[in-house]
């Protein structure tokens, strides 16, 4: 049978639930597995009908067999008077959290093979007391995951980070010699397990310009960075660095690895949404649970509007598949 990926609503005050639908019904998509939607019925019903989408729809019963349709874990609490795209609102968060909670709990249970999280307001899930830097983070304490990396993965370049949803001024001190280890580790058994590359090559990032220039533009990669990498190539030996992030763009040297690990947010996905915007998938690394993202937001601006593309939604669907079935093959 086909994998089942449960595929969560998202902010439903912007384009999660839209490109949900659309990557639900697309070819490609319907040809690798089963979607099941998780997240207000009526909400998707709603959807549906803006969209002019004519098909089935109706809630699912579990386990899922195939169908032509859409189906639905509906979650409940769905309250149309409380769609208004482009806002911010304690229901999509509360919508959108509980989501995930279904999602996360059908993969625990084995009920699913993969799930995917459509795009959600950080603002909007704290609002509703989902109390978390993002979905990467809420996904890893549901999953009782200890070590988990984000990543971007595109045909051209994967990206694993070593912080994540920070603020720049905080990121030098959130890097230590542990963590960056970390996550060398946990994208190193992910390009492994997930992605069947048997010794993978992946390039550590400097945090300082020029690498710190022997201490004179800070003394982290000296002292920290470098010596995480050596720690690192004792048990990885393909893993070196660290490289000046723009010489090793601007010298195109991520083509010569499997994986890059940034040490922060913007350093590592600028490069990458330049290369892939649209075609890239958020994944995490590490989990018990398979999990992908599309690789933008909640896109407010264009909410409501039948304007996204559900490209990176589609290929976040087909990377689920991908890992899951690795994953079974491996096991």
């Amino acid at each position: 049978m086909k994998p089942v990926i449960a595929v969560t609503i998202g902010d439903f005050n912007g384009i999660g639930p839209e490109v949900s639908l659309k990557a639900a019904l697309h070819p490609a998509v319907r040809r690798v597995c089963l979607p099941l939607l998780v997240g207000p019925l009526n909400i998707f019903e709603h959807e549906c009908r803006r969209l002019r989408i004519k098909t089935a729809i109706g809630k699912a019963s579990l386990p899922l067999l195939s169908h032509s349709g859409l189906m639905v874990f509906d979650v409940g609490d769905g309250i149309f008077a409380d769609v208004h795209y482009g806002m911010v609102s304690k229901s999509a968060g509360k919508n959108a959290g509980t989501a995930i909670e279904r999602a996360v709990d059908l993969c625990m249970r084995k009920k699913v093979d993969a799930m995917v999280t459509a795009p959600a307001s950080k603002e909007a899930l704290q609002l509703a007391q989902f109390h978390f830097p993002g979905q990467t983070e809420m996904v890893a304490l549901l999953s009782r995951s200890a070590h988990v990396a984000m990543m971007l993965v595109s045909n051209k370049l994967r990206v694993g980070l070593v912080t994540i949803h920070t603020s720049l001024r905080s990121v030098a001190d959130q890097i230590t010699k542990e963590k960056i280890v970390e996550k060398i580790s946990v994208v190193h058994d992910a390009l492994v397990r997930d992605f069947r590359i048997p010794r993978p090559r992946i390039a550590v990032l400097a945090l300082n310009p020029h690498a710190g220039e022997h201490g004179l533009m800070g003394t982290e990669d000296d002292q920290i960075v470098g010596p995480a990498v050596e720690q690192a190539r004792s048990r990885f030996p393909q893993t070196e660095g660290p490289f000046p992030s723009d010489a090793f763009f601007g010298n195109a040297g991520h083509k010569k690895f499997d994986a890059v690990v940034a040490m922060y947010h913007d350093q590592g996905l600028i490069p990458l949404k330049m290369a892939s915007f649209g075609k890239a998938v958020n994944y995490s690394a590490g989990l018990n649970i398979v999990r992908t993202s599309p690789d933008h937001g909640t896109a407010y601006d264009i909410a409501g509007k039948n304007k996204a593309s559900m490209t990176s939604m589609v290929e976040a669907m087909k990377l689920a598949v991908l890992i899951s079935k690795n994953r079974g093959e491996g096991d």
